[in-house]
């Protein structure tokens, strides 16, 4: 394959899986901004989008668009529960408690799924078929312009959300001064819920769009995870937008690394650019210089 089409073949799988880390990275943000907590079972929610998405379609005997609706109302559903059930009873404890909860529930939902479901890798049919598409010498799978195009829907959607609806003008609120929301009538705990609700709504959807291209089991969230919350911390901790570009960003240099050097060294790679960025610019590439580090 000549240069130019395989640097095109990177750029265009690096940025498909990229997109996912975007997605992951955005539903950090959106926590973080609520509760000033770093949630990690952020990656659960990925993959729960994708398992249950394949039991729907499996086991629940549902069409693929059923299944998938499926999959992201119940991780929405779970991602609420998580709140109410282990966040909000020690919501006055330290962040590090809170944070070490947020593991603690990982684990809980990887070892539920993993009994429900087995050890075996799943996979979803695409969306739009399996025949690649031809682009100037390199292959763009169809699977890959949904993941695009759910991406670019979800940064519209919280756009408008965030910019246009009362709710999201009071999660904005809380996000700025939590006191300060309270006191003006603004219900601090349902806007914390809102935001766990909408972070596994966003998860579930990277989860489900894909599985058909990567596969998915009961452990494929702890790496999604790490990924989003260095795609976070690359575009701005806190910044939803920042995130998602981070997370582009981040699956491009892995795949450039990965195709031009090795495999093996892919996230190895990645990461120490991203650490050396973080050095020039600790606040992340859209961040605030004045912001506080964590």
């Amino acid at each position: 394959m000549p240069v130019t089409a395989a640097f095109l073949q990177y750029l265009l799988s690096g940025a498909t899986v990229g997109s996912i880390y975007g997605l992951a990275g955005l539903g950090f943000a959106v926590i973080f901004n609520a509760t000033q907590v770093i949630n990690f079972a952020q990656g659960e929610f990925v993959m729960l989008g994708g398992m249950l998405a394949v039991f729907g379609l499996r086991w629940g005997g549902l069409s693929l668009p059923g299944a998938v609706a499926l999959a992201i109302l119940l991780t929405t559903a779970i991602g609420i529960l998580v709140d109410r059930l282990t966040i909000r009873p020690v919501r006055s404890r330290s962040p590090l408690t809170l944070i070490i909860i947020t593991i603690g529930v990982s684990i809980l939902l990887r070892g539920i799924v993993m009994l429900c479901f087995g050890k075996d890798t799943h996979a979803l049919p695409g969306f739009s078929g399996s025949q690649p598409i031809r682009l100037f010498g390199a292959a763009l799978l169809p699977q890959s312009l949904w993941v695009g195009a759910a991406t670019a829907a979800t940064l519209l959607g919280m756009k408008t959300f965030f910019d246009r609806t009362i709710f999201g003008k009071a999660m904005l609120a809380c996000a700025c001064d939590r006191k300060a929301a309270a006191l003006v009538g603004i219900s601090v705990e349902s806007m914390v819920t809102l935001s766990f609700g909408l972070s596994a709504l966003v998860g579930a959807l990277g989860g489900v769009v894909l599985a058909p291209i990567t596969l998915t089991s009961y452990d494929v969230g702890i790496l999604l995870g790490l990924k989003g919350f260095a795609a976070c911390i690359l575009g701005g901790l806190g910044n939803p937008f920042g995130a998602v570009a981070g997370g582009i960003l981040l699956g491009v240099l892995e795949s450039l690394a990965a195709g031009f050097i090795s495999s093996g060294y892919k996230d190895a790679v990645a990461f120490l650019i991203l650490l050396a960025l973080l050095f020039v610019r600790p606040s992340g590439l859209f961040g605030s210089r004045g912001a506080e580090r964590v």
